[in-house]
């Protein structure tokens, strides 16, 4: 029987961005800095790390005068540019394009509700790069919600304005609206809370096109980073569809005695929008080179 590669599966278009961007300057000078992790993926971040890209924190930021730093897909907040400015530092900007027009939402609404006594509420995962560069955008003053039990930070009395992180699970989105919905009551302005839909089209098609992968095979491997929350989501949004589901990293995290008895089933690869396409080639060769062995 089959190991079939899930043909959505790979790179959202942002990370592919961003790593032609590391890729192309590496390829004229060897060496580029990043700020964090290019992308949720050990593998990938290898990858690079040996074609010359080294990642950084922003501690370090101040210590590489007139150096060249790559901006990843999940954008920054403006104080990272201004240190950059300060510091002579050439920023490579990769940020997301649905991440810098989110960004410039935030700004506007902050604004809006500056004006009237309101507030910014964003969900998403704290401390996460991306959550953390949308904060910026309101001098770092929103409320982070990443539940509904996080809804006593929010004064109903107030104004509000809700935004998403681009890769958080639409129907806890649309949850946490319609629990502040209940919250907010009535009020004599339809502007007193608006929600706006800014998750990745991708994050919410990609959940229905891996139902239909995972309930037409009879194993399915996930692959994603340990750090990566699309692929946590995503992992046991499958894991609910096909309860054969196996989570893993490298195919080295495989043994025979695992892959021996899928023999003769249909067995699936996916990943998430940080797992490289790459890896998941490397993944069914070591499932069918164990097939061949046994």
């Amino acid at each position: 029987m089959p190991v079939i590669i899930d043909e959505n599966a790979g790179f959202c278009f942002g990370v592919v961005k961003a790593i032609a961007s590391a890729e192309q300057h590496l390829e004229q000078s060897n060496s580029l800095y990043c700020l964090g992790d290019i992308v949720h993926n050990n593998e990938e971040v290898s990858r690079l790390s040996r074609l010359g890209l080294r990642v950084i924190d922003h501690n370090q930021l101040p210590q590489l005068p007139n150096s060249t730093v790559l901006i990843r897909a999940h954008g920054e907040p403006p104080e990272t540019y201004a240190l950059a400015r300060q510091h002579n530092i050439t920023l490579v900007d990769a940020t997301c394009p649905i991440v810098l027009a989110l960004q410039k939402k935030i700004r506007d609404g902050y604004e809006a509700m500056r004006n009237v006594g309101g507030q910014v509420v964003i969900f998403g995962k704290p401390g996460h790069a991306e959550v953390v560069g949308l904060n910026g955008q309101t001098g770092n003053s929103a409320i982070i919600v990443s539940s509904p039990d996080d809804l006593s930070m929010i004064d109903f009395q107030r104004p509000i304005r809700l935004f998403s992180q681009t890769t958080q699970n639409q129907e806890e989105y649309n949850l946490l609206i319609s629990n502040i919905k209940q919250r907010v009551g009535h009020h004599d302005s339809d502007d007193w809370f608006v929600a706006y839909n800014t998750i990745c089209s991708r994050m919410v098609n990609r959940a229905s096109q891996l139902k239909d992968f995972a309930a037409h095979v009879q194993q399915l491997i996930f692959v994603s980073g340990v750090n990566s929350s699309n692929g946590h989501y995503l992992y046991d949004y499958c894991r609910r569809v096909q309860p054969n589901t196996l989570l893993i990293s490298s195919p080295d995290e495989l043994t025979d005695e695992q892959v021996n008895p899928w023999r003769g089933m249909t067995v699936g690869i996916t990943g998430a929008t940080s797992t490289p396409r790459w890896l998941m080639e490397q993944v069914k060769n070591r499932i069918e080179a164990s097939f061949e062995l046994s």
